[in-house]
């Protein structure tokens, strides 16, 4: 099995924006995460982690998890 570093690390076409890019590529390589986690990891607003996951969530790209976040 590749690491998450000898893997490629692909995001899906219709991520567009850079932070959800960012949160995208942090939950891919942490595979589950909580907002804190993301917050100290990116430095961004716990209010921009939540929007961000939540668009995440809607487009089934990321699920909730009794831990906080992970890739579908």
């Amino acid at each position: 099995m590749m690491s998450t570093t000898e893997q490629q690390l692909a995001l899906p076409s219709d991520i567009a924006a850079p932070q959800t890019k960012l949160v995208y590529l942090s939950l891919l390589v942490k595979e589950e995460a909580t907002v804190a986690e993301l917050n100290e990891l990116l430095g961004l607003s716990k209010l921009t982690l939540l929007s961000v996951l939540e668009s995440l969530l809607s487009a089934d790209l990321a699920q909730r998890t009794e831990e906080g976040y992970a890739l579908r």
